[in-house]
């Protein structure tokens, strides 16, 4: 029964559209922080302050009044960088009051300004309602809850002032909470109840911008709900850390358990962390007390219970979206479903289409004709993100499906016209980001990197609030990840540092967008390991990325088995990854496992078995526009006919694909094409001039091999240009290549594996 009287502290709430009486009688209360903030308006409207200063403070006044009760130490220093002269003097009045008597804090409240037109602090100012909210709530405090509120900033000043109280030396007693100096009701029950359920102290020491342990007024609360709900959407760093705020949300329910606002920020906090126990619990206690508070405005009867329920179940089915439970997700959308069309909500049910096609986009499902009938709805019914969002999941699926290129920016491009015609600045930077992808996708780095750098320097639309200066937002992080990776392929690890070092500071571990990030180092760091032929240190990340990711994690896992020469059960995992990618439509994986597959077969000297994996990855990438994985694939095509002792077919396949890997691939793939060509040309007609092309388009290799510090290339390449300069009768070049050869063969110290062998 105790919870009967903590939920009347905030009055937020209704009940049959009636408002109940506040047991208080007023909404708020005084408090020693209360009376700091009095004393600082006092001095604002008597004393001369320059108009400098007056404008930093009045920024100051909202927040302090609708913010969290702060130590003294924590709201002077805050004054005091906007005005030293006004903190200075609020500290004089403060010390005045806590040294002196309690007639003194009494004339302090008779002094204060008059809430008239003429001042300042007019009544239907902010200053004025706050003045004339502490002036009501003192004026209904009894003698014994006015010497309360004396002693409580007694202690309050003297904590910061580091004095004893009451004659004790040390941390002084803390009084009992000042929260029950409020109490009108004569009722010995409801009093001893709260006098106990108080009687923790309100005046700990905390953090600076911590909430106190004690009751919040409604405003103060409203004030914390908005600001943490606000920095969960824009600014995940900002807000709160979960457990953090999980501990003030679980405080504040403890006073109040119907506020459905903070269930529901409890929802969004647990869904940071992936808690679906909590989450869960938290959304269908939000739509609880939305229902039992009427909150539905003046539709209160079965057309608001119904609104609440329908949309309740919508949401339920988007949170076992998120965690993949899609059998559970399709019976909560189906309820969601049946409620809205009893009720004949249209909008409902295109929130409730839209979730359909993107539930069975999430299953594998071919969800292209639920998603064009949801965008001639949202037009229909004048819902443009609705409709944005169903043209830009058209555009995902026409990507996976291979459309062109120009067919998929034709359709972003009339998304972007909608989203600046309504300024849905978020959904333009989920487009930029989908930009990105496409054109790394279809191996266009260049416009991959040009569309990045016009996301990362562009001005938000949002409103910049509690000091965010852009929204770190997943489609920054998709960005920047991107960006990540474009500068590892060209091998500047240290730009890669420093943008993973800017991810980390924005989006720390505790953030919902942090996997991106994560992913996407531990992938670049794998991809430099096995570079570098450091397959022991590439093989511990291999459990870190299936943890991320199991497709990827299963494909590194074989790259490494297939490095370390365990050729049977690499092969066997390429097979399970590619039966399980044809099932899901991943066509980027299953060209990568065809090439990875066709490798394989090359450590047994099989190249021809391997030429028809490589012709299906060819058909497959040449299908869908993957400019990048057909290019790679003809490097493979040509590494086969070379082997097969084909030298001019496979040299005129490799030009085909020079262009491309020259112009956007990374500097890896460069630098094994220029490798390639210069085996073609040493297989041709050994004429003087084309061995020493070969020599010219090897030192080239060597270049890219030597910014990426792969020494086992670089060692390859040596071992031919020493050949080559032998055959030329160039000796003093021979030995100086033999001895850069013997010098990274003796630091490497590991068996160095036949050239002719692999690409």
């Amino acid at each position: 029964m105790a919870s009967v009287h903590e939920s009347l502290y905030f009055n937020p709430m209704m009940t049959n559209g009636v408002v109940h009486a506040n047991v208080f009688g007023i909404k708020d209360w005084v408090t020693p922080y209360k009376i700091s903030v009095l004393s600082l308006l006092y001095e604002m409207t008597t004393s001369k302050i320059a108009l400098q200063e007056k404008r930093r403070l009045n920024k100051l006044i909202l927040p302090l009044q609708q913010g969290p009760d702060l130590q003294l130490g924590q709201f002077l220093k805050t004054v005091e960088d906007c005005c030293p002269q006004t903190a200075f003097a609020v500290k004089i009045r403060l010390n005045e009051m806590a040294d002196g008597e309690l007639k003194d804090m009494e004339f302090f409240f008779t002094t204060l300004p008059n809430p008239t037109f003429d001042s300042e602090a007019y009544k239907t100012s902010v200053v004025g309602l706050f003045i004339r909210h502490m002036l009501l709530a003192y004026n209904k405090l009894s003698f014994s809850q006015v010497y309360k509120l004396y002693k409580s900033l007694q202690h309050y000043y003297h904590v910061y002032d580091a004095k004893p109280v009451d004659g004790q030396m040390g941390v002084p007693t803390f009084v009992a909470d000042d929260s029950d100096m409020d109490l009108t009701s004569t009722e010995v029950t409801i009093g001893d109840k709260m006098e106990r359920e108080l009687d923790s102290p309100l005046y700990a020491s905390v953090e600076l911008n911590q909430i106190s342990r004690g009751p919040l007024s409604q405003k103060q609360a409203e004030y914390f709900l908005a600001k943490q709900a606000y920095l969960l959407k824009n600014d995940d760093n900002k807000a709160l850390r979960p457990a953090k705020l999980q501990e003030e949300l679980n405080n504040m329910l403890k006073f109040n358990p119907d506020f459905a606002e903070a269930h529901y920020l409890n929802y969004l906090n647990s869904m940071r962390v992936q808690d679906i126990y909590i989450s869960t619990h938290s959304l269908l206690h939000y739509f609880d007390r939305l229902i039992l508070s009427g909150s539905e405005g003046k539709s209160n009867g079965d057309e608001g219970y119904g609104r609440s329920l329908r949309y309740a179940a919508l949401n339920l089915a988007s949170l076992h979206c998120r965690f993949g439970h899609y059998q559970l997700a399709d019976l909560a959308l189906q309820e969601a479903i049946r409620i809205a069309q009893e009720s004949n909500d249209h909008v409902c049910l295109q929130h409730c289409l839209s979730w359909l096609y993107t539930l069975e986009q999430m299953k594998g499902s071919d969800s292209s004709v639920l998603t064009e009938d949801s965008v001639k709805m949202a037009a229909h019914f004048c819902l443009p993100y609705l409709a944005s969002l169903g043209i830009q999941s058209l555009v995902q699926q026409g990507a996976v499906q291979g459309k062109s290129a120009h067919e998929l920016m034709d359709a972003l491009k009339d998304t972007d016209i909608l989203h600046w015609k309504h300024s849905l600045s978020e959904l333009i930077e989920i487009s930029l980001a989908q930009t990105i992808s496409i054109w790394r996708m279809y191996g266009k780095s260049t416009m991959a990197q040009q569309q990045a750098q016009l996301l990362l320097n562009m001005s938000s639309l949002e409103p910049v609030n509690f000091g965010v200066t852009q929204n770190n937002t997943e489609a920054f992080a998709v960005a920047l990840c991107h960006l990540a990776e474009l500068h590892a392929e060209q091998g500047l690890y240290g730009g890669t540092t420093e943008i993973f070092k800017h991810l980390k500071e924005q989006f720390p571990p505790h953030t919902q967008h942090a996997k991106l990030w994560m992913l996407c180092d531990l992938k670049i760091q794998f991809e430099k390991h096995m570079n570098d032929g450091k397959y022991h240190l590439a093989q511990p990340l291999v459990p870190a990325i299936r943890a991320q990711n199991k497709t990827e994690g299963l494909y590194r896992k074989a790259q490494v088995l297939k490095s370390l020469s365990r050729t049977t059960e690499a092969y066997r995992i390429l097979q399970k990854l590619q039966v399980h990618c044809e099932k899901t439509r991943c066509t980027e994986t299953i060209i990568r496992v065809l090439l990875s597959t066709a490798e394989l077969h090359w450590e047994s000297s099989d190249f021809s078995t391997g030429l028809p994996l490589l012709l299906q990855a060819l058909t497959l990438s040449r299908k869908h526009h993957l400019q990048a994985l057909a290019s790679r694939t003809l490097l493979h095509l040509a590494f086969t006919q070379l082997m097969l002792g084909v030298p001019e077919q496979a040299l005129s396949v490799l030009h085909e694909a020079l262009e491309p890997i020259l112009a956007h691939g990374g500097i890896m793939d460069k630098g094994r094409a220029l490798m390639l060509a210069a085996r073609c040309q040493m297989a041709l007609v050994a004429t003087r001039h084309s061995l020493t092309v070969a020599i010219h388009t090897l030192d080239e290799a060597a270049s890219y091999f030597s910014t990426l510090n792969c020494k086992e290339r670089l060692r390859d390449v040596r071992y031919l240009q020493a050949r080559l300069h032998s055959s030329l009768g160039q000796t003093a070049q021979r030995n100086r290549c033999a001895m850069l050869f013997h010098l990274l063969d003796r630091e490497l110290q590991t068996p160095r594996a036949p050239t002719d062998m692999r690409l």
